[in-house]
């Protein structure tokens, strides 16, 4: 099993309009498996992040997933290994399988006649690419400005509660007269009832 690195590099090129983002491949040449059931396997993972394609193919039960794991792996390694990038990060980009020289035996039948055997080969190429690194080059300002719009009514809000708050003391202070009242009449009520049972009494003297 060859495995090749691709030759971007560790930073995304970018060629006129489209531009590369990071990865890494992998290359298994002169598989003992036809190429018909290798694309069988290799279709399942592509497209899928690096790691959840490993678990698919660790419990798929075709002949060649074992061998398209081992090509995955080799990927994901190239990539960590090679272009310093982080495994979780990792897409499985392009996956397929070409035809590769056909062993060509015979077998002898009846009557003197010979049936052609043929063992097929196949080369697995797997590309991974890592993905975060252009979600972030991509959306920094925007996961900035939606982080100030959602600190934006925090801040309203914080800034709106002492308004809110002050009619409720207001309210308290002027239910504080509201409630002394009735014991300041209650007050004033028994000073003038003093103050004419004071001068009836001088009046009967």
């Amino acid at each position: 099993m060859a495995t090749k690195s691709l030759p971007s590099g560790s930073r995304a090129r970018q060629s006129g309009d489209t531009a590369t983002l990071p990865g890494a491949r992998a290359v298994a040449r002169h598989v003992r498996i036809s190429p018909m059931k290798a694309r069988r396997v290799v279709d399942l993972v592509r497209g899928l992040p690096a790691q959840e394609a490993l678990t698919v193919l660790k419990f798929a039960p075709q002949a060649a997933s074992e061998t398209v794991y081992k090509v995955l792996a080799s990927a994901v390694a190239n990539a960590e290994n090679n272009e310093r990038l982080d495994p979780d990060s990792l897409l499985v980009r392009a996956a397929y399988v070409d035809e590769g020289p056909t062993l060509k035996r015979f077998r002898p039948r009846a009557q003197g006649r010979a049936y052609r055997i043929r063992k097929r080969t196949c080369h697995i190429t797997i590309e991974v690419e890592s993905v975060v690194v252009g979600g972030r080059r991509g959306g920094g300002k925007a996961t900035q400005a939606k982080a100030g719009s959602k600190a934006a009514p925090a801040k309203a809000a914080s800034k709106a509660a002492p308004t809110k708050a002050a009619p409720a003391t207001e309210a308290d202070e002027d239910e504080t007269p509201t409630t002394a009242a009735p014991a300041r009449t209650a007050a004033k009520k028994a000073t003038k009832a003093a103050g004419t049972k004071a001068n009836a009494e001088e009046r009967t003297e």
